[in-house]
């Protein structure tokens, strides 16, 4: 059976305690390959490489790092469906998806940063004309980064793109769940010419490289996308080293819809907000809010999009819906749907296995696209992240309910306002406590723009600028001009 290995110092190495995991193919059950379980000492021999190589990689100038990232957008591009086919297998995603959206949003990760990095601006104070300050950024060193099983490889390169062009080398970690394409990048960037130990990339679970990573005194920052409770406990372990983090966590994004809109159109998109990827995206709207006045004709229409949805097998033309990521997860998304029920939910539609599977993937860890109406305000299920292809809807009357429905959980990473109002539309956004605010669109991105959530949503940007900034260290530099000007006084 295939084996999918660390990729430390530009070799394919295999974990240092011969420990392994199933990687399991979420749509037919079937174990696809053995992954290995790394742990601290496979860490220590990461970390160790990227230490030796950083002096090199940090002194290399900007254009060369720009071009070499080029190289690396250059040679994934040209293997888009061998990737894709790897994400689909590793995750359950439609292969569409996968070959359309993530692979090629991944190629885009390494061309934006590595054009990025040629445009940077320093600060320069003149204070009168006795001295000039000027600000200089430096790369930190070691970058420890932490992606998830969602977006695999758009998240893992993400994050990769913005620590290489500012001339850090990296520690990556993949998800456990979907090891293969992270590993095959490993490889791809040796044949494009990396330098051994700039990029390193370690397989296992969280708990036993993950929290190594963390933890390693030679990696002073961190940057982590997943659960929020594992991002605290990041939080809390970095803090005693005082490292540089950025955590992007869950998110229970509201989709606020008022009574000026085309109802078919917007409950077209509301639908793809909600069930894309099987939900199992950090920016799905998985709350609807609907004003009163066109509750029931935009559920109705609603229900007819999610009905269209296609369930099957995710390397068959026309899927639009996967599998879930696990057979566990799966039974946790079906407990939602439970305590939903027994709080009174009406199940509009789904909420249950599709029938008439194609027969290889019978087995799969499906779910129907799922909508609940007539939840009570507080029912967890409108308040703790789902993960799935589960969709509540509410009713509000005015303004002020609707925000205080949308800001009433304890997440605030993105949502979305639906108004022909331009006022209503700059009034609501500015009042929304996500981080991200979408008007008359859902996932309309901009690498340029940060990214990132508040309260329980996580702390830090990524994107744009404040990636870059992410990764660097700020040094300012006080130059005197003229000794005849007398400093100020204390």
């Amino acid at each position: 059976m295939k084996r999918i290995v660390n990729w430390i110092d530009g070799s394919a190495t295999p974990p240092k305690a011969d420990r392994w995991l199933d990687n399991v193919d979420p749509a037919t059950g079937e174990t696809i390959a053995r992954v290995a379980d790394s742990d601290a000492a496979d860490v220590d021999r990461a970390v160790d490489a990227a230490r030796r190589a950083f002096p090199a990689w940090a002194a290399t100038p900007a254009a060369d790092r720009s071009r070499q990232l080029h190289r690396i957008a250059d040679a994934l591009k040209s293997r888009i469906d061998d990737f894709a086919r790897a994400e689909s297998e590793d995750s359950g995603k439609p292969l569409t998806a996968a070959g359309t959206v993530d692979i090629p949003r991944a190629v885009t990760n390494f061309r934006f940063f590595a054009d990025a990095i040629l445009h940077g601006e320093d600060q320069a104070h003149l204070i009168d004309r006795s001295a000039l300050n000027y600000t200089l950024r430096r790369p930190r060193g070691v970058a420890g980064l932490i992606s998830p099983w969602n977006l695999p490889l758009y998240l893992l390169t993400w994050k990769i793109a913005p620590a290489l062009a500012t001339g850090n080398t990296v520690v990556a970690k993949p998800s456990e769940l979907t090891p293969t394409t992270a590993f095959m990048l490993g490889e791809l960037t040796g044949e494009a010419g990396l330098a051994p130990g700039v990029l390193n990339i370690v397989q296992g679970h969280g708990a036993g490289c993950g929290a190594a990573i963390v933890d390693h005194k030679d990696v002073p920052a961190i940057s982590f996308t997943g659960g929020t409770i594992t991002g605290r406990a990041i939080a809390t372990s970095a803090a005693s080293q005082f490292k540089k983090v950025a955590l992007e966590l869950g998110g229970k994004n509201p989709t606020l819809v008022f009574d000026d809109v085309d109802i078919d159109r917007v409950a077209a998109e509301a639908t793809r907000a909600a069930f894309s990827n099987q939900g199992q995206i950090c920016l799905c709207g998985s709350r609807l809010l609907l004003h009163e006045a066109i509750y029931e004709p935009f559920v109705d229409r609603l229900v007819e999009h999610a009905k269209r949805l296609r369930c099957g097998d995710p390397l068959e033309d026309g899927t639009t819906q996967g599998a879930l990521i696990s057979a566990d997860h799966l039974r946790k998304v079906q407990g939602f749907i439970e305590t939903a029920q027994e709080a009174g939910g009406v199940i509009r539609c789904g909420g249950k296995p599709p029938e008439d599977l194609p027969p290889r993937v019978r087995d799969g860890a499906f779910l129907e696209p799922t909508v609940i109406t007539g939840l009570p305000d507080d029912c967890r299920v409108l308040h703790e992240e789902i993960f799935g292809p589960v969709l509540t809807v509410q009713s509000f009357r005015d303004e002020s309910r609707a925000l205080a429905l949308a800001n009433g959980t304890p997440y605030g990473l993105a949502a979305s306002v639906w108004t022909r109002d331009l006022d209503r539309a700059h009034r609501v956004a500015d009042a929304l406590h996500s981080g991200t605010v979408w008007v008359n669109c859902w996932m309309l991105r901009d690498l340029r723009v940060p990214f990132g959530g508040m309260k329980s949503s996580g702390v830090g940007r990524e994107g744009g600028r404040e990636a870059l900034e992410f990764f660097t260290e700020p040094k300012n530099v006080c130059l005197k001009l003229d000794d005849s000007i007398p400093p100020e006084p204390l």
